[in-house]
């Protein structure tokens, strides 16, 4: 019954997953229909920069649609330990994608200052941009909201990359309106604005998800918080070679446990067990690895006679 309820818990997340990602795909469609047609008609550099960021938008999209959900497949003879690391891959590669793209603007920003802008205003450009903020507004909860349970690195950045859409979208309307008024230069003073903050973001998920790749360790306090756990145990004396580093998005941990040495092997085994279920409920907490030793002895490893040890018959 567990596994069944396992694997339906697995099987709901990863059509919850499916269905986000599927949102995120059609509303940057939608953006880039809307606002493409727009822009080409009345030749707004604006609309058109503000579609071309959605076409990266949309590739990232269907890359975490496809490469995300194998996150939730089963473990099998090649990923003995799951999939859970193709996640914050697929994280980097949106923070990269947002990165090349505030690139993209900062440079169409510097050409509008430098060149200036040809662009005819026309309402039908403020509804464009109208509609491209709803649509986009309405991803962005939509992402959000199934994240709060999957807690997903990939959800998370194109939640983020919705939200550069909203800034760029608005960063347009200025533009758009400056143009109105008879200032153009707006267009590619916000424009730049904008592209750093843009930049900056894409460069915080991609260094986030890459300390989850390279199995960074957590924080400090992450890292009290288990060993504050283990010692709170009445039968654990001491620990050492304490060991806590990222496993894809979730914490591996490796400890050694300082127990009475009369300690029977089916108590030690009891023992282990409790101290497993109090550290996997710990947030972030994946999987934890105990190794009990006898308390006073010390690490082997550590010991002046190991070679002598090894040696000896």
């Amino acid at each position: 019954m567990d596994g069944d309820g396992h694997d339906g818990d697995r099987t709901r997340d990863r059509d919850r997953f499916g269905r986000a990602s599927w949102a995120n795909v059609i509303g940057n469609a939608a953006k880039i229909l809307v606002e493409g047609a727009a822009g080409i008609a009345f030749g707004s550099v604006a609309l058109i920069a503000d579609a071309a960021h959605s076409v990266a938008d949309l590739v990232a999209s269907i890359v975490v649609l496809v490469w995300g959900k194998s996150a939730y497949n089963h473990p099998d003879k090649n990923h003995p330990h799951g999939h859970e690391r193709i996640e914050p891959l697929t994280a980097l590669f949106v923070g990269s994608v947002i990165v090349l793209l505030g690139g993209y603007l900062l440079y169409e920003s510097a050409r509008g200052l430098i060149f200036g802008t040809d662009v005819q205003f026309s309402y039908f450009l403020l509804g464009a941009l109208g509609f491209a903020m709803v649509d986009m507004y309405l991803v962005y909860r939509y992402t959000e909201y199934v994240n709060v349970d999957l807690d997903s690195t990939a959800l998370a950045a194109l939640a983020t990359d919705c939200l550069n859409d909203l800034y760029t979208t608005v960063a347009a309307v200025i533009g758009v309106v400056g143009v109105r008024l008879g200032y153009p230069i707006f267009d590619p003073v916000a424009g730049g604005l904008v592209s750093l903050l843009v930049i900056y973001q894409g460069i915080k998920i991609g260094r986030e998800n890459l300390d989850y790749l390279v199995g960074a360790a957590p924080t400090d306090a992450k890292r009290d918080e288990i060993t504050q756990t283990i010692k709170a145990h009445d039968a654990v004396e001491g620990l050492h070679d304490l060991t806590v580093f990222y496993d894809g998005t979730l914490l591996e941990i490796e400890v050694h446990v300082e127990v009475d040495g009369a300690m029977t092997i089916r108590e030690a085994h009891d023992l282990e067990t409790e101290l497993i279920t109090d550290l996997e409920t710990l947030s972030e907490v994946g999987d934890a690895h105990i190794h009990l030793d006898p308390s006073g002895l010390g690490e082997w490893k550590e010991a002046v006679d190991r070679e002598r040890w090894f040696e000896e018959p």
